[in-house]
Formats: C-alpha cells, structure tokens, sequence
C-alpha cells in the first residue's frame, strides 16, 4: 500500500515521465493532383520538387526516430497559406500539434525567403525589357513599358511593437507591399517590409528598383501606376501622379519627354484613347494581385489575418508574398 502511494506521489510530482505519443502523419502526396491542386495548390511534380529544394534547411541533425518529416513541413506550410484556416485545425489534420506547426511556417518561409532571388528578377538588360516591352504593346497597345507597379495591403494581427505604425489609411494593421509585374502576370520585383501607413511612393523610391532607376539603370522605358491621392497633388515630379512612374525628370534622359499623365476630364477622343490603354495596361498588376489573394487565401482579409510576432513580421510576410510569386 504504502509503495502504491510513493507512486502516485512521484506520478502527482511530476518525476514519472510520460509516455510520448506519436501520430501516424499523413502521406498527402498519395492523392492524385486535383486533390493536392485544391489544397496546396501545386500539383506533385511540384511539390516534390519544393521539398528537395527546401530539403536541406529543413532536415534537422536529430537522433530521434520521429522527426517531422519534410514533406509534412512544406505542405502544411502550404495548407496554411492557401487556406487561412487556425493552425490548430491544420495541424490535428497533418498529425502534428500546433506549436510544431507554427515553428515550422516560419522555418519554411526563412527558406523560401532565401531562394527567392532566383525567381523573382527585374528586367535590367536590354534584351529582357525589348521583351516585356513588345508584349505589353501587343497586349495594351502602350508602347515601351517595361512593367505595371502597384502597392497592396496584407493584414496582420496587431503587432505589440509600433503599433501605430501599422495601421493604414483604412484603420487596419497591415503590411504595405509594392508589386511589379509584366503583361503575362509575372512578378519581375516585391517589396515586402513596410508597415501598413508606409505611403506607396516612399516605398518605391526606397527599394532596390527605385534606386536603380533614379541612378539611370533604365534609360529607355516606363513603370505604369497610379496615384490615389490626385486631387493632393498636382506635382508631376511625383512619382505617383496617376501616371507613368518614370515621369519624374531624374529618372529619363535630357532628350525624353514623360508621357502625359491620364486625362481626368477628356476632351477628345485622342484622350479617351490614351485613357483607355493607359489603363489596359496597367491593370495587369491589379490582376495579378487579385489572382494570388485568392488562389492564397491567407494574404487576404477573407483568410483572417496573419498572426506573426511583431519581430518577425516583416521577414514572414515577405516570405509569403515570395512562395506565393515563385
């Protein structure tokens, strides 16, 4: 008797180990590709791919026989993104808990942060933007754009370190991120490290593309965007002037004239004309932002928002808006 009480006194204190329990993980990469296209969005071939090349940082030097396996990883990352769902529900489908869940989204989107240089590139040589530029005719009838730019707004949870900083014009915490794509939809440059109030020109005129092009990096060729607040400014050396973003004198060569801004009351048909492709072609951007808020549901208000620690935000987001352009 007096043994069985020791026992439930050490079991009481703590000093009995429990026995671990492991679930079984689910093998997804059974199903057919329609399946894993609605869940996951990539078919196998994909995937499998997505996994060797994200192998090696995500395998762990471990002794333990129940390491998480890489596959599991990426697609419940995957799952994550497409869906928008509480990790708690994603992670009881994927046999992890959920803590292991939301360590293992930040370690695979450090990843793909990592290697996304090699998939998402601007057009800096002449041969690349003689492309872009032919297609965009062919598709607007504009001449000599070398891609469409424009600014949207992921939400996220109230960080707990500046705050204010976050919130956007609308009253809602977020990250400010710039996109430039081309005709077809591709992402050829994302800016994903500004909070929410970050206005759209300052951060193209602090990134990387903004300082090559204001250094002469393109001589010949135009970024298509716009610029909400027109009626605020009439400056047409702002490079958000509902126009063409490379208007501003700086960034063109003497003999180059800027194209003109679009027309708010047009007087002719030659104006409407510009109006109307004008707009054709710069609309793509918008397109291709609403193509991946929906296809990744976790990059718009309807997926909830993201939860990440305020130190990592920044990082995290701009790992999500990579996977999601690679």
């Amino acid at each position: 008797m007096m043994a069985l009480l020791a026992l439930l006194e050490d079991y009481a204190n703590g000093r009995i180990r429990r026995e671990r329990v492991f679930r079984d993980h689910d093998d997804f990469l059974a199903h057919d590709d329609d399946w894993l296209i609605s869940r996951f969005r990539f078919p196998r071939a994909v995937l499998l791919d997505l996994c060797a090349e994200l192998g090696p940082v995500l395998e762990r030097a471990t002794r333990r026989n129940h390491a998480i396996p890489v596959q599991i990883q990426v697609l419940t990352t995957l799952g994550f993104l497409a869906t928008g769902c509480f990790q708690r529900e994603l992670a009881d489908r994927s046999g992890i808990s959920q803590p292991s869940l939301s360590a293992i989204i930040s370690v695979v989107l450090n990843g793909i942060l990592n290697m996304v240089s090699r998939y998402i590139r601007f057009p800096y040589t002449v041969r690349e933007q003689a492309e872009i530029k032919t297609q965009f005719a062919a598709m607007s009838g504009f001449p000599n754009v070398i891609g469409a730019i424009d600014c949207t707004h992921v939400a996220i949870r109230a960080p707990s370190e500046n705050e204010f900083a976050y919130v956007n014009r609308k009253h809602v915490h977020s990250i400010n991120v710039q996109i430039i794509c081309d005709s077809n939809m591709t992402l050829t440059n994302i800016v994903a490290r500004w909070p929410g109030s970050t206005h759209d020109s300052f951060i193209l005129t602090h990134s990387s593309v903004g300082n090559r092009l204001n250094a002469g990096a393109v001589r010949d060729g135009w970024l298509l965007g716009e610029f909400n607040n027109i009626k605020k400014s009439r400056n047409r050396n702002n490079c958000f002037f509902n126009i063409i973003i490379t208007c501003r004198r700086q960034w063109l060569p003497p003999e180059t004239l800027a194209p003109h801004p679009i027309f708010l009351n047009p007087q002719s048909a030659e104006e409407t004309h510009y109006n109307e492709v004008h707009s054709r072609a710069r609309a793509v951007v918008e397109r291709a932002i609403g193509i991946l808020k929906c296809r990744w549901r976790a990059l718009d208000a309807s997926g909830g928002r993201l939860f990440i620690p305020s130190s990592k935000s920044v990082q995290d987001c701009q790992g999500v808006w990579c996977f999601c352009t690679i």
